[in-house]
Parts: C-alpha cells; structure tokens; sequence
C-alpha cells in the first residue's frame, strides 16, 4: 500500500470525502484523508494523503488557495452556487468593467467575513451544513480573511469571471455575494475551480481516472516547514522520539536522505519531538 500524497483535479458533482473513498478502494488504503475541501459544484485542485502522508497534512502549506471563480448577477441562491435553489431575483443596472474592476479591488487585505450555513464549519460537533439541511439557523461569528490579490478576467453580459488568491477559511461563495452586492445587486457562483494551494498547483494534478501509484509523491519537499538534514545516528534517536542537542529557531522537518523523519521544536538549547513522520 503507498503511503504519501496524491494531487487531484477533482471533477464537478462530487464531493471531496468521495474522492477519499475512491482512492481507498483504488489503493486498497484504509487511511486516505485530504487538504482543504471542495464544495461538489467546484473543481479543480484535491490534496489527497494516503498512509503516513496523512501525518504530513498539517505541515503542508495552507494558503494562498487561488481559484477562478464565475459570478452570475442578478440571482441569489440558498447555497450561494449554482447547487442551490434560487430564492431572489433582482435587476442588473449597466456596469462597466472599470466598476467591477474598482469594486474587486476594495476586497483586496484583511476583512472579517461570516461564514454560510452550508460550510463544514461545527457547532457542537455538528457541520453547519447538515443543521442548514434541517432547516436550522444557527448564530455564526465572523472570521477574519484576507484576500492577497483579486482581478476581473472578463466579464460578458450578467457573468463576472475572476481569479482570486485568498487566506485558508475563506468562503469564494460568500466572497461572490458580496462582491454582488457592492455592485448594486446579487449574485451566486455558477462555476469554481481551485488552481494552487501554497507550492502545489494544478499543472501537477490528474483526474481521478487517470491516477496510478507511480504517481503518489513524496511529502518532503512540500513540507511548510525548515528543513534539516541529520546523520544516521540522530535520525534513529528522532525516530524513537528522543530530546535532541541542537538548536532550532522554530518547528523544523528533520530530514535523513531527503526523506521527512520528524518535526522537532526548539526547547531552551535542546529541542523535542512534535510528531514522527516515518
């Protein structure tokens, strides 16, 4: 069974955790997991962990996630995509692309954005989305995001396509509504398609069908961490866990020929193991 990770170009109409579930039964590998989910109406790029890769999830770079997003003017959905029911119709005055263009950039830096009710989001341990689905409204707080950069690609008639690169928990569904409304009116997206998250982008991805073994890689060189190559000597005493005498300036990947072994942190002169990645 391989252990590592594999990047997908997950289609449009599945859900993320069917994804895991295919590669498992692809694999014959119970522990599959996954970096950053995607609604089922969006596409694009799937970080998938199979085996030990799972352990490496947290040390992969989080953001920017970059999408391109399809923004349809004058309708507003339940969900906020095109998944949803639509609830609201209103008119499209005339809107130069200079505007929309003006209107992209005020989104531009931090801001503090509420989350929708159909996000993964818990509340008691449960996901937002299945109380959304039971027809519960729950109090939400709002979260802080920023987008790092944001510009229109083209716009024809009432559809605004963008390219955007935003911090880890930003909501592009919500993000599409209000852009609408600074706009004058309302809006769901009709399409969505992720194409990087931090160092991996989708040029390395593969449809789900198209997917081998030799295609699961090595988490190493995407680990968000510094990188420390060890002797033989202290790799086996990092991998038992053991206090180590060197000096770190943070959480650093310890690396025996080039292959991850563990993160250690600093711990006054000595440093400690934070997780084995073997």
């Amino acid at each position: 069974m391989p252990d590592g990770l594999l990047f997908i170009d997950k289609q449009e109409g599945v859900t993320s955790r069917k994804i895991d579930n295919l590669i498992q039964k692809k694999f014959h590998q119970k522990k599959v997991g996954h970096l950053g989910t995607l609604d089922p109406f969006a596409t694009g790029l799937l970080v998938v962990s199979l085996g030990k890769g799972g352990k490496c999830l947290p040390y992969l770079p989080q953001e920017p996630k970059t999408y391109i997003a399809s923004l349809q003017l004058g309708k507003k959905t339940s969900t906020g995509d095109k998944d949803g029911e639509v609830i609201e119709e209103r008119k499209v005055e005339a809107i130069t692309d200079e505007t929309i263009k003006k209107v992209l950039g005020s989104f531009l830096g931090k801001s503090m954005q509420m989350p929708p009710m159909t996000s993964a989001i818990k509340v008691e341990g449960k996901p937002l989305y299945e109380l959304a689905h039971q027809g519960v409204e729950i109090e939400r707080k709002p979260r802080e995001i920023e987008v790092y950069s944001i510009k229109l690609l083209f716009r024809l008639g009432k559809q605004v396509d963008f390219i955007v690169s935003v911090s880890s928990g930003t909501y592009i569904r919500t993000l599409g509504e209000d852009i609408a409304e600074r706009l004058g009116t309302i809006g769901y997206l009709s399409a969505l398609r992720r194409i990087s998250v931090g160092n991996i982008d989708i040029s390395k991805a593969k449809m789900i069908d198209e997917i081998e073994e030799s295609d699961v890689v090595d988490p190493t060189p995407y680990i968000d961490l510094p990188h420390l190559e060890v002797d033989e000597p202290t790799c086996v005493k990092a991998k038992n866990g053991v206090r180590l005498d060197i000096a770190l300036q943070g959480e650093t990947l310890l690396t025996y020929q080039g292959n991850a072994i563990a993160v250690y942190a600093p711990d006054g002169e000595t440093a400690i193991s934070k997780r084995g990645l073997f």
